[in-house]
């Protein structure tokens, strides 16, 4: 009678079903972190930070809040981590928009495109501007840590340097000094004009953001027009 032997079972070593476990572990860590992120950004940019208690979030995703703190340790950090995120992401989209701007035209025509650009950007990412108008208008911004409020102002800071850009740009048949100093000048009123109209875009159903953006380009062309004509005039260097 012929004995067979039983085949003998291949033993992993242990350090690779560990390795392979913590891999499966990171990854679920960091697609449940993502999930927090997206339902946060999502529930805050419709109901504010104050309204939107942590049970909310945990609820949306079918999580306990236990992971949330394991993520983000407090609320405050949570909503530092969703303006991180969101501001990043706005940002490379901002940027890629712009990637190829036109050469020719008038100063008027090359913002047009521009701004143009700009607010399929803001339409696509409205929850983020949305939660960045909410901490900017009310009480919200008092009761977010100092991160969050560093955050905000890296969003302002930003934004800044995109309009300044998009405005000189715009006036660089001017030369490099006048078409400076004109966005130094704008930038400011053309973060405002972007501000107004989104919120105009908020509050009014119905509300062409891409017209409002075509008037704005209008007026801060002749703007620029005006004061790169005095900026001529008035300096010698800026011939």
């Amino acid at each position: 009678m012929w004995l067979v032997r039983p085949a003998r079972r291949r033993v992993r070593p242990p350090y690779a079903s560990g390795v392979d476990r913590q891999r499966v572990s990171n990854r679920r860590g960091k697609r449940s972190r993502e999930d927090i992120l997206e339902a946060a950004s999502r529930i805050m940019g419709k109901r504010g930070y104050a309204a939107t208690p942590l049970s909310v979030v945990s609820s949306e995703i079918g999580l306990a809040k236990s992971v949330i703190f394991h993520h983000f340790h407090t609320k405050g950090g949570l909503l530092s981590a969703v303006m991180e995120r969101g501001m990043n992401d706005f940002f490379r989209a901002m940027s890629a928009a712009h990637a190829d701007p036109p050469v020719g035209g008038t100063p008027q025509e090359r913002l047009s495109w521009f701004l143009g650009r700009a607010a399929g950007v803001l339409t696509e990412r409205e929850e983020f501007l949305r939660l960045h108008m909410f901490l900017i208008l009310s009480e919200d911004n008092d009761e977010a840590e100092a991160e969050v409020k560093e955050t905000i102002d890296k969003v302002r800071r930003e934004g800044r340097r995109h309009m300044h850009h998009m405005i000189r740009e715009s006036f660089h048949d001017e030369g490099p000094e006048i078409a400076g100093a004109v966005a130094d000048r704008l930038e400011y009123i053309g973060m405002a004009g972007i501000d107004g109209t989104f919120l105009a875009v908020q509050a009014e159903e119905g509300r062409s953001m891409a017209d409002d953006m075509e008037l704005l380009a209008e007026t801060i062309a002749l703007m620029g027009e005006r004061l790169a004509a005095r900026l001529r005039s008035a300096a010698p260097t800026y011939k």
